[in-house]
């Protein structure tokens, strides 16, 4: 009877769409056990990205595409500098010589190629100067990876991921002793890591989320790219609220120390080595410009930004407030910054910020290096305080010889002097959009570039020769009269 009643209730009808009893009963416990499940899976999910940011927090990052591979270069190792920056220069560089570069050849300059895939059909320029290991200028085609003998599962992307511990061991705990520059950004120390690779490592502030603003910034704007003229970021360190980047180190001082600081007391830049440095960081800003999308604007050209390694190479260094610039976009609109002296007029009144900003930038860092003068000196008397005005005041005036640096010796030539002063005043011409590109300051710096004309020089008196000879022998051969 029990089971007959038990029946009949469980067959009974419901409200519920006329569904019997147990058809309900079923119903319900079918989604009760889906609810069960889907709560469980998302909280599997939840743990397992929690785990997973607490490891490499994403967030913090940037999304760079899985194909760029991780070349093998090597070099002496620097970081960039800070506002105020004072790299340690190489005291033991002596005067410098003449004869920079010239058991180079130039076409190794054009040998280039870079790891982003964002690349249009720019050439660049790859990096090939001297390994961390003083390989022989005859073995500097087979560069040692600055990654070998890391941990292999520290490998992320383009670069390497450093723990806290690894930095801590390289730079001795950050001791006060390995401080070869700091500003308002943080502190540069030097380091070496495990496997005998000096390395420079920034260690930002964490001043209200600014250090984290410039990390990123760095990180998005060279982390993916390669280039000889550009100081190779190597990796970086994310660790609580510890935010750091790890650099190639350049020990041979910066353009700012070599022209107006303690480096003077090695001798003074000869005007080669300054063209050279120059030629080789228009190279580099031609690349960030024209080669790469989304084309990169450094917005802080400056003497101090500008490293020197041993071969007096010009390294762009400090990507701190740079900004990426879309191929559709003709500008952005953005707070001025910048250093005083540098900026463009256009840039600093309106906050209009596009690649002709770097140009403007990169003429007054030539004018500099010609003149020897810093962009603004108060010391100085009014017409003469801002070098660019002065400048136009002393070609204007056919004063133009004048205005060398007075450590230059010997002095250019007159014809270098007036390539250099006119390649100059048109990236400063106050209105932005007659000032070249830098791939064309690049074709009229290295148009004069002393290493290339003399071997022009030297094809023209060969070839002169040649036709002598040839001529002499025709008069051989001919028949007498």
């Amino acid at each position: 009877m029990a089971s007959g009643s038990l029946d009949s209730v469980l067959s009974k009808k419901t409200t519920f769409m006329g569904l019997k009893v147990w058809v309900v009963i079923c119903l319900s416990v079918v989604i009760f056990i889906c609810v069960f499940l889907c709560l469980l899976s998302m909280w599997v999910m939840c743990q397992k990205k929690s785990r997973r940011r607490d490891r490499y927090p994403h967030s913090q990052i940037p999304n760079v595409p899985k194909d760029i591979r991780v070349d093998s270069v090597g070099g002496a190792y620097n970081s960039s500098g800070g506002m105020n920056d004072e790299l340690s220069g190489n005291k033991g560089s002596g005067k410098m010589l003449f004869k920079l570069g010239l058991s180079k050849s130039g076409d190794a300059d054009n040998a280039s190629q870079s790891s982003s895939v964002y690349e249009r059909g720019h050439s660049g320029e790859e990096g090939t100067s001297g390994s961390v290991w003083k390989q022989s200028s005859s073995s500097r085609g087979v560069m040692a990876s600055p990654f070998i003998g890391l941990p292999e599962t520290s490998h992320l992307g383009w670069g390497h991921w450093f723990t806290l511990r690894d930095l801590e061991q390289a730079t001795r705990r950050f001791s006060s002793e390995n401080v070869v520059g700091e500003g308002g950004y943080g502190v540069v120390y030097k380091g070496t890591l495990v496997n005998g690779t000096v390395v420079a490592v920034k260690k930002l502030l964490n001043n209200l989320g600014q250090a984290e603003k410039e990390f990123r910034v760095e990180v998005e704007a060279i982390g993916h790219v390669r280039h000889k003229n550009l100081v190779r970021l190597l990796g970086y360190c994310i660790e609580g609220t510890h935010r750091m980047l790890v650099y190639e180190y350049v020990d041979n001082g910066n353009l700012e120390q070599w022209l107006h600081g303690d480096t003077r007391e090695c001798g003074s830049l000869t005007w080669e080595a300054r063209m050279k440095v120059l030629l080789g960081i228009a190279k580099a800003l031609s690349y960030l410009h024209e080669a790469i999308e989304p084309k990169v604007v450094h917005r802080d050209i400056k003497s101090s930004n500008i490293l020197i390694d041993h071969d007096f190479n010009g390294k762009l260094s400090d990507f701190g407030l740079a900004k990426l610039l879309d191929s559709g976009e003709s500008h952005i609109n953005t707070r001025v910054m910048g250093t005083f002296g540098y900026v463009a007029p256009e840039y600093a009144n309106t906050g209009m910020l596009n690649e002709k900003s770097d140009i403007y930038s990169f003429g007054v860092l030539l004018l500099e290096a010609v003149t020897g003068r810093d962009p603004v000196d108060y010391n100085r008397v009014s017409n003469e305080i801002n070098l660019v005005e002065w400048l136009k005041m002393m070609v204007g005036n056919r004063r133009a010889e004048e205005v060398v640096d007075p450590n230059l010796d010997p002095k250019p030539s007159t014809h270098a002097l007036k390539r250099a002063l006119l390649v100059a005043l048109r990236c400063v011409d106050p209105d932005s959009e007659k000032r070249p590109k830098m791939s064309q300051v690049v074709r009229m710096l290295d148009a004069d570039f002393p290493y290339r004309e003399e071997r022009r020089n030297r094809r023209s008196r060969t070839a002169s020769m040649d036709s002598e000879t040839m001529s002499g022998s025709a008069d051989i051969e001919r028949p007498a009269a």
